[in-house]
């Protein structure tokens, strides 16, 4: 199961992605868009940082 969750962050991070262009492209406000840009930001990170072994690996 831990190797499914860095996936799963990475996922929801492109599905952020294109949700904060979408709503960039309807004329959403700054601020709304640059929330969902950094949920996806936050994501690809926990992502990325997830896959990095710690010490115990």
């Amino acid at each position: 199961m831990s190797s499914v969750l860095p996936v799963l962050l990475l996922a929801l991070a492109g599905v952020l992605v294109g949700g904060a262009w979408s709503m960039h492209r309807q004329g959403a406000g700054r601020g709304a868009v640059a929330f969902v840009g950094v949920l996806a930001l936050l994501a690809a990170v926990g992502g990325i940082l997830w896959l990095i072994p710690g010490e115990g690996s």
